[in-house]
């Protein structure tokens, strides 16, 4: 079993020339645990791993694996020396090389003539394909004999750059589940680096979003779903409608009626701002109902095991376009008259924060969850 170190990065700056890359990054991961780091594409998450990996030199701030500095800016240990592995998004095994050399390469004879390299390849379920070359595997499998190779080295912390981009739907599902499970039984300390914020909420234990070169908050996938710092990231997280309110007594007062606050202890009574609503919270009835919001669906994409309607309430309420999601089989046709009421906890946000609340995602554009 690989030993699992804490791995801590301060204040981390990095930049090319005039060009700023990461500025004033801070992550914690935990010990043998599964973290993410989510973001847009460009906005700096190979160039936060490849620092940590060592492949790249911190310009400012701390790396540190458990508790030995890597980087600081001045002092600084090699990649070889680091005790860390690195998948590449395409797995980049050696061509030339059958998966069980490609595994031991970096093994010392010894070892190479012992049980590890068989054994890691049992693991990830590549026992019988040894002496497969790479073309002769599909992307799943490259993807596994990769990380078979990463883990065989028994790495402090591995580092996963997109590892599963590349594989089509079907196949990213299964064998993300099979990594993860992989690695929750080896302990490795693990950081992946995604685009993909439903591989981020379902895989880690600890999400980090990274927004031009910074992280803006890190937390469970519970919390940053639940409690995003800020607009932008609601609705980048996820579909959201974002609702007019006013606070008071740990509740917000809006169109769609008295919502209990998250924390609401900290939301100052008598405030103003918008709260964040998502679209399952949202309970939409084809009867009458007394204190209900009324609307009509404007729009409705049906997904197989939920649907996504856009509802457009009544004008005289002043609200946005509303998004709610339901199960498939509840589903409605345009123009069906509706009532909509909101369930659950609601998190305060007290600046829209460039997000426009007029017009929700096109659903003809925007997939549930992206």
């Amino acid at each position: 079993m690989s030993q699992a170190g804490a791995l801590e990065v301060q204040d981390l700056w990095k930049g090319y020339g005039s060009t700023r890359v990461l500025q004033s990054v801070n992550l914690h991961v935990a010990p043998g645990s599964l973290s993410a780091v989510l973001g847009l594409s460009g906005c700096g998450k190979t160039t936060l791993l490849r620092v940590i990996a060592g492949f790249e030199r911190a310009q400012r701030g701390r790396v540190a694996l458990s508790g030995q500095v890597l980087d600081d800016g001045h002092s600084y240990i090699p990649p070889e020396r680091r005790g860390i592995g690195y998948v590449p998004q395409e797995g980049a095994l050696f061509p030339h090389l059958d998966v069980q050399a490609n595994v031991g390469f970096g093994l010392s004879r010894a070892e190479r003539r012992g049980n590890t390299v068989s054994d890691l390849l049992e693991m990830v379920g590549l026992g019988a394909l040894a002496k497969r070359m790479p073309h002769e595997l599909s992307g799943g499998e490259q993807q596994r004999a990769a990380l078979a190779r990463a883990l065989a080295r028994r790495p402090e912390l591995l580092l996963l750059d997109e590892p599963f981009s590349s594989l089509d739907a079907t196949l990213r599902s299964s064998v993300r589940e099979e990594v993860s499970a992989l690695l929750h039984r080896q302990g490795t300390t693990t950081v992946l680096v995604t685009h993909d914020q439903e591989e981020a909420l379902s895989l880690a234990g600890s999400v980090a979003v990274l927004r031009d070169g910074t992280i803006i908050q890190q937390g469970s996938p519970a919390e940053i779903y639940g409690a995003p710092v800020d607009a932008r990231l609601a609705g980048f997280l996820g579909d959201a409608n974002l609702i007019e309110a006013t606070f008071a007594d740990g509740s917000a007062h809006t169109s769609l009626g008295t919502l209990e606050l998250r924390d609401g202890a900290s939301t100052p009574a008598g405030t103003s701002g918008v709260v964040v609503v998502r679209p399952e919270q949202l309970r939409v009835s084809v009867d009458v109902e007394e204190g209900a919001l009324s609307g009509v669906v404007e729009q409705c994409r049906y997904y197989g095991h939920d649907a996504l309607m856009r509802i457009r309430p009544e004008e005289s309420t002043g609200l946005p376009l509303l998004l709610a999601r339901v199960h498939g089989e509840r589903a409605l046709a345009i123009g069906t008259p509706v009532t909509v009421t909101a369930t659950g906890v609601v998190s305060a946000l007290h600046t829209i924060d460039g997000l426009t609340q007029d017009r929700p995602p096109d659903l003809l554009t925007s997939e549930p969850g992206t």
